[in-house]
């Protein structure tokens, strides 16, 4: 479906009507395993459901329309994508490049776990190629970036960060989290892998965990489709179905998602009460520029910077009620968080610490008068 507009591919790859009964939406193959006519006679190939299914099938085929990829490989969770890419990709001594800001998940992962099996990381400010190329070294095998960034925002030259990591012998991981493949689509920029918490815009409806990897060709697919079979953390039948009910409507969302942030940010922007305002849509923003670029929107997502400190952004965290206080993002309902004690609590104390002042909103597609009302009667709250 490649000839077809993305909006058109989200709906329509990998949604052909069930041939048997003509329902115009497939059906969810809530199964285990699969009957083979004889010994090792599988049927379309399928034999066991960690090994693959009908419905994970049809999610990994829109998936890859979606960032205009070869294939893609769908997961229990955000995470468990990113591991399933790890562990095919590198070995023991092999060292990464992440950005200063990266997920707090993800450097855990990295910290935590991949340290103790010889995998060493070193973390770098992507917007500065020079910075970039002084950390590199011959046995780096990934440049890993989130653009935008959680949750400072930051913008990163996909282009540039994947001419460097090439010419340095590296591949580039985009986590697309962020701005979706609706705003954004790093493979056509140069990146070779790209990696998503399906949980967030992709899902849509704070219903579903799942994580996806997409390729940009063949290099890598069949080591992390081992990992996916091996380790099996994979999708359930009913949580990619429910992924791909929520794409349908991707396009749609994400341009009302981003009108929505955009008003919010503006209208930040001019109260004295924060003294930032992350995100990308803002000329003020240092990242604007790169991401009218590469983006075709700004996104949900924006921080804020509270004037008066840190206790008053845990205040004003706890003090809104549309934005109701809960981890994750990127569902229609809005949301806000604390990082520094809640999606980023593991980077506590590093140099990758998030600032005491900052609070994140995830704006959702509620009508934008409402929230930047809901918004107003925080910040009166914690002014009393």
């Amino acid at each position: 479906m490649s000839e077809h507009a993305f909006a058109t591919r989200a709906i329509h790859a990998g949604q052909a009507p069930d041939p048997t009964t003509g329902a115009i939406i497939p059906p969810i193959y809530q199964s285990s395993t699969h009957v083979q006519d004889g010994i090792g006679g599988l049927r379309e190939g399928y034999e066991y459901n960690r090994s693959g299914n009908p419905t994970r099938s049809a999610l990994e085929t829109q998936l890859a329309a979606l960032e205009g990829g070869a294939s893609a490989l769908s997961f229990a969770s955000g995470l468990s994508a990113e591991d399933a890419l790890l562990r095919g990709i590198l070995k023991p001594g092999d060292h990464v490049l992440l950005g200063n800001d990266v997920y707090g998940g993800t450097y855990r992962l990295f910290t935590k776990v991949y340290a103790t099996w010889g995998i060493e990381t070193t973390t770098v400010e992507l917007g500065d190629l020079d910075a970039i190329r002084a950390a590199l070294r011959p046995e780096t095998k990934i440049v890993w970036l989130e653009t935008p960034s959680n949750p400072l925002l930051k913008i990163v030259d996909i282009a540039t960060v994947a001419e460097v990591a090439h010419a340095a012998g590296a591949i580039l991981v985009v986590d697309n989290t962020f701005a979706s493949p609706a705003l954004q689509q790093p493979l056509a920029l140069g990146a070779d892998l790209v990696v998503h918490s399906t949980t967030k815009y992709l899902g849509g409806h704070s219903d579903v965990l799942g994580g996806a990897v997409v390729f940009s060709d063949d290099r890598f697919y069949d080591q992390v489709k081992f990992q996916q079979f091996a380790v099996g953390a994979v999708s359930a039948p009913l949580d990619a179905w429910l992924t791909t009910r929520g794409i349908k409507t991707l396009s749609v969302r994400m341009r009302q998602h981003s009108e929505n942030a955009q008003a919010i940010a503006e209208w930040a922007a001019a109260r004295p009460e924060f003294a930032q305002v992350f995100y990308p849509g803002l000329a003020s923003h240092p990242g604007h520029e790169i991401a009218a670029t590469q983006m075709s929107g700004f996104g949900g997502m924006l921080s804020l910077g509270l004037s008066a400190g840190a206790d008053a952004a845990r205040a004003f965290a706890e003090s809104t009620e549309l934005f109701q206080l809960a981890e994750s993002l990127g569902g229609v309902e809005s949301l806000i968080g604390y990082p520094p004690d809640m999606t980023h609590a593991s980077v506590r104390g590093t140099a990758l610490a998030v600032p005491e002042n900052v609070v994140r909103l995830s704006v959702g597609i509620e009508d934008v008068s409402d929230l930047i009302a809901d918004l107003e009667q925080g910040l009166a709250r914690i002014s009393r």
